[in-house]
């Protein structure tokens, strides 16, 4: 709904018009023009700060079109309780709101600057959106400016944000945070049996599926961190060997931090099976410029999410049908749900039983240690399931014994 800094105008001097409310919302709304009006004034107001603006702009610019859309009530009649409400929506967003990619806010289309209809509040190429306690934070304390705002121009009689007598509810601590997704053992093999089939099976399509799903596992890759996008383009000569012929990634992950991944045995026997389907030379050369994942035509690059997405699907499907068919019902319904971003967690949560915490810390892009000690409980809960039933003596030799 608002621009940047460089383009936003003076709402007291350009108030917005009736029709663009309309257009937005499809209808004639009279409390959604003094809605939009306030909130227009109060993030101008900031415009001396363009971290404050920014940030003002996306939660209050979030708050309105949720109140319009979902909560249905004008921002005169918000109460504690819409307060928490939106919390909830922000933490937990529908799909639909979710962006899998950054996109610009607005386009200039034959010179007029226009919102851009791919553009959406939230952010997140791997599916799963978890916000940080600080961005969950920085949500409050925003909405606590902006209410108390409100306050002061006499727009509502009191402050909502300050009834909320429990805003650690909504944020968690590192420590507290949901535990990974991943795939047990059993699910893992055979997820990689089904890529390993559909590449036999169509190997122009399926053999760039199973190196990108053996990269995620191996080498704890976001998905993004595969396809193309305007600040990433991932290509043969990323992987690189070094004067003690070390084999190595080079990737750039969230928060555009580049890391150097260290690249394993198994992971090089794929990348050579790859290469081999596309007609390359066994391993890349210095500076090689081929990309990583073809195209469908196989004139250009992957570049984009939702087809990788939809191709690790299938795997995952056949997956949990051939697990269907040997009995293995509970496992399978589980793989149905699961994304790819559970490849990167399997990866991660396998190694941590047998790898320095360090090295996996450096491996996976995590930010602190904390973040990867996340994944030794998830680990031995894992580990533990496994042995409850184990028998004291085998079913054979308790056979002969019953004989």
């Amino acid at each position: 709904m608002f621009d940047d800094l460089v383009h936003i105008e003076n709402p007291r001097r350009n108030p917005i018009r009736p029709r663009d409310i309309e257009n937005f919302l499809g209808r004639r709304e009279p409390e959604a023009i003094e809605d939009f009006q306030i909130v227009a004034e109060f993030i101008y107001s900031y415009r001396g700060n363009r971290q404050t603006f920014m940030q003002y702009r996306r939660t209050t610019e979030l708050l309105l079109a949720w109140a319009w859309l979902v909560n249905l009530k004008p921002l005169i009649e918000t109460t504690r309780q819409d307060i928490e409400r939106f919390m909830d929506f922000s933490i937990n967003p529908p799909e639909a709101w979710i962006g899998e990619s950054r996109q610009l806010r607005f386009k200039v289309i034959r010179g007029v600057r226009k919102p851009n209809p791919d553009w959406r509040p939230f952010y997140s190429p791997d599916s799963e959106y978890n916000p940080k306690p600080a961005t969950v934070s920085a949500c409050f304390k925003t909405l606590g400016s902006f209410f108390g705002f409100l306050v002061e121009e006499n727009y509502i009689d009191q402050n909502p944000v300050l009834g909320l007598r429990q805003k650690s509810k909504f944020i968690k601590s590192e420590q507290e945070a949901a535990a990974p997704r991943f795939l047990s053992a059993a699910q893992w093999h055979y997820v990689h049996e089904a890529a390993k089939e559909l590449a036999v099976d169509k190997p122009a399509e399926h053999e760039r599926t199973l190196f990108a799903v053996t990269a995620m596992f191996c080498m704890y890759l976001r998905i993004s961190e595969l396809v193309g996008s305007e600040r990433w383009r991932p290509i043969m000569g990323h992987f690189h060997k070094d004067s003690r012929d070390r084999w190595w990634f080079s990737t750039v992950g969230k928060g555009n931090k580049e890391r150097n991944i260290a690249v394993s045995n198994d992971m090089l026997a794929a990348l050579r099976r790859y290469r081999r389907s596309r007609g390359l030379i066994a391993l890349p050369y210095p500076g090689e410029q081929s990309v990583l994942l073809h195209a469908r035509s196989r004139t250009g690059g992957l570049s984009s999410v939702t087809r990788l997405r939809l191709l690790c699907k299938q795997v995952f499907l056949q997956a949990a049908q051939r697990m269907t068919e040997e009995g293995r019902i509970r496992e399978a319904r589980t793989l149905e749900t699961a994304t790819p971003h559970w490849l990167r967690h399997t990866g991660i949560s396998f190694d941590v039983l047998r790898r320095p915490l360090h090295h996996i810390r450096d491996d996976a892009g995590h930010s602190s240690i904390r973040t990867t000690n996340r994944y030794i409980d998830s680990a031995l809960e894992e580990r533990h399931r496994s042995a409850r039933r184990k028998p004291l003596r085998s079913n054979s030799e308790s056979r002969r014994r019953n004989s």
